[in-house]
């Protein structure tokens, strides 16, 4: 069920982040609006001469929006997940325990008779 969520806002991201693009491109700047006067401005387009800019400016603000929440379920979504790394195997002979060490012999260290005891204890 998650893949499936985790895919669709995805894919929303996706197209929402490609739509900004698109329509930060299209827009005009600031600077655009002296060449309007001189007669290459855009009075006869589908929207009038401010038209365009305010549909685009507020489709450009709807669509950051939808990124930007679609970027903070992706994020949230992503850190749930339960972490999965390496198999079920790995994780059980990990688990298993250590084999506790052999408790130390009191005496000297350089003794005959410690080194004598030692040597008992190696198999042939």
């Amino acid at each position: 069920m998650m893949e499936y969520l985790f895919r669709i806002i995805l894919v929303v991201h996706v197209l929402a982040a490609i739509g900004v693009i698109g329509l930060v491109l299209v827009q005009h700047g600031k600077g655009a609006d002296m060449g309007a006067a001189f007669g290459s401005g855009a009075s006869g387009s589908l929207f009038g001469a401010t038209g365009s800019a305010n549909f685009l400016s507020r489709t450009t603000a709807v669509l950051a929006v939808v990124f930007f929440v679609t970027s903070l379920s992706l994020a949230y979504i992503a850190s749930n997940k339960p972490k999965t790394s390496g198999s079920v195997m790995q994780d059980a002979v990990q688990s298993q325990p250590l084999p506790a060490p052999a408790p130390a012999e009191s005496g000297k260290a350089g003794s005959p008779a410690d080194s004598d005891s030692r040597t008992k204890d190696i198999p042939k």
